[in-house]
């Protein structure tokens, strides 16, 4: 498509309940901005209890029996977390309303949070009643109260396991894994800048307590060694993401017409996610960009498994989602709320079984099995 060919209507094939359309989906190469043979560090994450301390090497990494291995680089919620911002940015911020939470001296943007709709900065908010009565609609099969106030909540999914207990799977979904790595280690020794101890302005340490407390404090050597130190990647770095189509059909309104309207708006957010350029800083030791030798591949996904080619860039996609907002109608752009810290003590103050039956949703008596988005 060109800019300005795109027509408000031009994707309805994919929102009609009849649709043989399953998904879009992504598949980019990736490359250390150093290149390629350069080291690059994955996240770390806490130790699980069933493994041991020396086989812990903070990294999820799994190893298969032909030898090779798989190493999750970004996962699915960073993704989401890293995608949905965007929407702060001048050029994208009249898509969605602005939501903010006065907590302390702090403003939080909705668009920050990591539980999106369910997160406590907004389950201990104003907003709480009104969030409250826009899952419970979702639930009765109409999502325009959530999708006139957080519908990114309904783009990257979100879980109110601390209220309603409603799901909403994602319907975009990115993730960055390394195939065929090899596990490095790094060391380090800091060395103080003066003998602290020698020089008689501090006592010499008498136990291992008293010198770690020196070199917490800079004041004596501190090592570190044999820790995490990367992987080389022998194999790709792929970043695969997928826009369900089927997932978003699943959303509805009070009205044929309306739902058509709600349909198109989500729809436009996410298109402006799914083709927005990826962040290149994952992380210190982490910064990928395209591998310009693997030209990233789009294709349309139809059920019964035929694929064909599909291309939209992103001013397009922008194009489509203005339109598309426009014509949903968000009436509130901006709102700003206040963190209660008194509804949090209260909660706090309860028992874990007084949490659990308030939890519960109303004549429910069970909790929903649906997929869990994160």
């Amino acid at each position: 498509m060109t800019n300005g060919a795109v027509a408000v209507d031009c994707f309805d094939e994919w929102l009609a309940e009849e649709s043989a359309v399953a998904a879009l989906v992504m598949r980019q190469w990736l490359q250390p901005v150093e290149g390629k043979d350069a080291i690059v560090f994955p996240p770390t994450y806490a130790k699980p209890e069933r493994v041991r301390e020396e086989d812990w090497l903070a990294y999820n990494i799994d190893r298969f029996d032909d030898g090779s291995s798989v190493c999750l680089i970004d996962s699915v919620g960073s993704q989401a977390n890293r995608m949905e911002p965007v929407f702060k940015r001048p050029s994208y911020s009249d898509l969605v309303p602005q939501v903010t939470v006065e907590v302390g001296a702090e403003m939080v943007n909705l668009l920050d949070v990591g539980h999106r709709a369910a997160d406590a900065v907004v389950r201990f908010s104003s907003l709480k009643e009104t969030l409250e009565e826009a899952f419970k609609s979702l639930e009765r099969g109409d999502a325009e109260p959530l999708a006139a106030l957080a519908p990114t909540s309904l783009v990257f999914g979100a879980w109110d396991s601390r209220g309603t207990q409603v799901k909403i799977p994602r319907i975009l979904r990115s993730v960055i894994r390394a195939f065929d790595v090899r596990p490095l280690h790094r060391s380090a020794q800091y060395i103080p800048a003066v003998d602290y101890v020698g020089a008689g302005l501090v006592d010499a340490p008498q136990t291992k307590a008293d010198q770690d407390r020196l070199s917490e404090l800079g004041l004596s050597h501190a090592p570190a060694s044999w820790t995490h130190g990367g992987v080389q990647v022998l194999g790709e770095i792929r970043r695969d993401a997928l826009l369900s189509l089927a997932a978003l059909r699943t959303l509805a309104a009070k009205t044929p017409d309306r739902t058509l309207l709600l349909r198109r708006y989500i729809l436009g957010l996410a298109l402006v996610s799914f083709t927005a350029p990826l962040e290149v800083v994952l992380r210190q030791g982490c910064e990928l960009v395209a591998d310009p030798d693997r030209p990233t591949v789009w294709q349309l996904v139809r059920h019964d498994g035929s694929r064909e080619p599909f291309a939209l860039n992103h001013a397009d996609a922008v194009i489509y989602a203005q339109g598309a907002a426009k014509s949903f109608g968000v009436e509130e752009k901006e709102r700003s709320e206040r963190f209660d810290a008194q509804s949090a003590k209260g909660e706090l103050a309860k028992s874990k079984k007084e949490r659990k039956r308030s939890r519960r949703s109303p004549g429910a008596g069970e909790t929903s099995h649906a997929e869990n988005p994160e």
